[in-house]
């Protein structure tokens, strides 16, 4: 990974509020002329620096109304259960996040759903029906006072 200057960090920046920028625009915004703005801006996409450029959809605007956290405790930590348990959050569309967490707890979810009673079946009848999870412990969010993926550069 490369060191980052200031003018890396500048673009990061910028394209982390707008990944729609023109090369013309983020040179401008960044301070840069247009051939180094574009130059860093590849090199920051080939290293992997820049992961992927995503569009953000408000889930109330796709119909989904539901957002909780759920931490899962699993029934035992053998490499097939975890396994098992990795697949399945890959392949459900509904986890938004999963990390492995310190604590009681082995894993922290974060899912979204079209309403109370959709997330309510995805744990009852997608999650826990797997048969390898000992609990559950899920917090509905009321309100999010703050959502942002930019990271603090």
């Amino acid at each position: 990974m490369p060191d980052l200057d200031d003018a890396d960090r500048r673009i990061l920046r910028l394209m982390q509020q707008d990944a729609t920028l023109s090369t013309q625009g983020l040179a401008d915004a960044a301070g840069l002329s247009t051939s180094p703005a574009w130059r860093r801006l590849r090199r920051l996409i080939e290293t992997g620096v820049i992961d992927r450029q995503v569009a953000l959809v408000p889930p109330a605007k796709a119909g989904l109304h539901a957002l909780a956290y759920v931490q899962v405790s699993l029934l035992d930590h053998t490499e097939a259960t975890l396994a098992r348990f990795d697949r399945f959050v890959q392949t459900e569309a509904q986890i938004l996040e999963c990390a492995t967490i310190t604590g009681t707890f082995d894993y922290q979810l974060k899912i979204v759903a079209t309403d109370p009673e959709g997330l309510e079946h995805f744990l009852m009848r997608r999650m826990l029906s797997l048969g390898i999870i000992r609990s559950t412990v899920t917090h509905f969010v009321l309100r999010q006072t703050k959502y942002t993926t930019a990271l603090p550069l």
